[in-house]
């Protein structure tokens, strides 16, 4: 009766952990660059018992599992819809790749979420994100913005042109994939970090740089919804499986009275 129990605990656990899965995916259903996240999981280990009577053969044997376990967190990298903005610095992404980001300690960062402002610093001006790391550009550097620029247009390869007293200057935005970007760590606020998973960068080709647009969340709502009804199901079933097995255990232990 115990193991029935304990069984039932781990269903009871890993559809909680769903759950919290699913909530937050609808959470950050208007998160730019947001990508949705799903559960996956897998049998716990089976433990092989000999029936009394018969010979010890593998005809013999009785496998008895122990419930379910949590087999991997998958990320789903399909892309978001894009939002028109008109914004100078609102970039999207048209196809695979990400934007690299740095801070001021040398820490490398990737998002899709180009929704990215001017930050006038005393040593210059630099382009930004919310957070304030800064968008490096094809060299790794941080991408100078000359002062008392009147304007800043991007083309489809991320080639950015500032216009300065009818002057021109000109940098290029480093766009970058992964041979394989299920392997990138989660960094917090649409940012990623590479992983011996993800292996090293490399260079985006066919990916557009899309001016005055941002990618939204890829999270489909409908899709949640589903996932929600159907795990609030097994857990209501791995519920009623721990309260009859505790149903049971009182039933065994009043026997003996």
């Amino acid at each position: 009766m115990y193991q029935a129990m304990m069984t039932a605990a781990t269903g009871l656990q890993n559809q909680q952990r769903r759950l919290d899965t699913i909530a937050n995916n609808v959470a950050n259903v208007n998160t730019l660059g947001f990508k949705s996240v799903r559960l996956d999981f897998k049998d716990a280990l089976y433990s092989a018992g000999i029936v009394p009577g018969p010979a010890r053969t593998p005809e013999g044997n009785q496998q008895r599992g122990h419930g379910l376990m949590l087999a991997g967190t998958a990320k789903d990298y399909r892309n978001g819809n894009l939002q028109s903005t008109e914004g100078k610095l609102d970039l999207a992404l048209e196809g695979d790749g990400f934007f690299e980001l740095g801070d001021l300690e040398g820490n490398i960062f990737y998002t899709r979420n180009g929704n990215f402002s001017l930050s006038i610093e005393p040593d210059g001006n630099y382009i930004v994100t919310g957070e304030g790391l800064y968008l490096l550009d094809a060299d790794g550097m941080r991408i100078l913005v000359p002062d008392l620029t009147e304007d800043i247009s991007i083309n489809h390869d991320g080639i950015i042109t500032f216009t300065v007293g009818g002057e021109q200057a000109a940098a290029s935005i480093g766009v970058y994939t992964f041979r394989n970007i299920t392997g990138l760590l989660s960094a917090g606020n649409s940012t990623y970090t590479t992983s011996e998973a993800s292996g090293e960068r490399l260079q985006a080709d066919g990916t557009l740089v899309l001016q005055g647009m941002l990618e939204g969340s890829n999270v489909n709502l409908a899709e949640e919804m589903t996932r929600m009804i159907r795990t609030q199901r097994a857990f209501q079933l791995a519920s009623r499986a721990l309260s009859t097995a505790d149903e049971m255990e009182g039933i065994a232990n009043n026997m003996k009275r």
